[in-house]
C-alpha cells in the first residue's frame, strides 16, 4: 500500500470518527490535528524544492552560503507537533544529523520581549532529542495551511 493510500486512509477515518461521535468531549481539536499531519507531509514533500528554492533566492542577493543546506520541520517542545518548516545550514557532514529545529517561547521582562528560540535537533520528537552542535537557522518557511 502506497504512502498516499495510507495518508488518505488515516484522513478518512479520523473525519468519519468526528463525524460518528459528535457528543464526545475531547482534548484535541480535529483541525489542529489535520494542520500537524498536513504540516508535516508538506515538509516531507516539499524539502528538496524548498531547499534549492531558498539557495536560488539567496544567492540571487548575495548573501549564499557555503556550507550545505537542508529544509526540516519546526516541533514545539512539549507538544511535538509540526508547527512550521525552516532551512538549516552548517557544515556537510552534520547537517545530515538535523532532523527537525525544536522551537522554544519565553517572555523577558515582564511581556515586553517574547523570545522564540530555534535550535536544530537529530529527531522530529523533541523529547529525548539532543542539540546538533555547529548547524544554524538560515530561513523561516511559513506555511498556509
Amino acid at each position: 500500500m502506497s504512502k498516499q493510500r495510507i495518508v488518505a486512509f488515516l484522513l478518512i477515518l479520523c473525519l468519519s470518527s468526528a463525524f460518528m461521535v459528535p457528543n464526545v468531549q475531547a482534548g484535541v481539536n480535529l483541525g489542529d490535528v489535520l494542520k500537524v499531519y498536513g504540516i508535516g507531509m508538506l515538509v516531507d514533500r516539499f524539502a528538496g524544492p524548498l531547499n534549492s528554492f531558498i539557495n536560488k533566492l539567496t544567492g540571487n542577493n548575495n548573501v549564499a552560503t557555503v556550507s550545505a543546506t537542508k529544509v526540516v520541520p519546526i516541533v514545539s517542545f512539549g507538544r511535538g507537533t509540526y508547527i512550521g518548516a525552516v532551512q538549516v545550514t552548517g557544515p556537510e557532514g552534520v547537517i545530515d544529523e538535523v532532523k527537525a529545529v525544536g522551537q522554544l517561547e519565553g517572555e523577558f521582562n515582564g511581556r515586553q520581549f517574547r523570545i522564540k528560540a530555534l535550535i536544530p535537533i537529530n529527531s522530529t520528537n523533541p523529547l529525548g532529542a539532543h542539540r546538533v552542535e555547529g548547524v544554524g537557522v538560515s530561513a523561516i518557511i511559513d506555511i498556509d495551511v
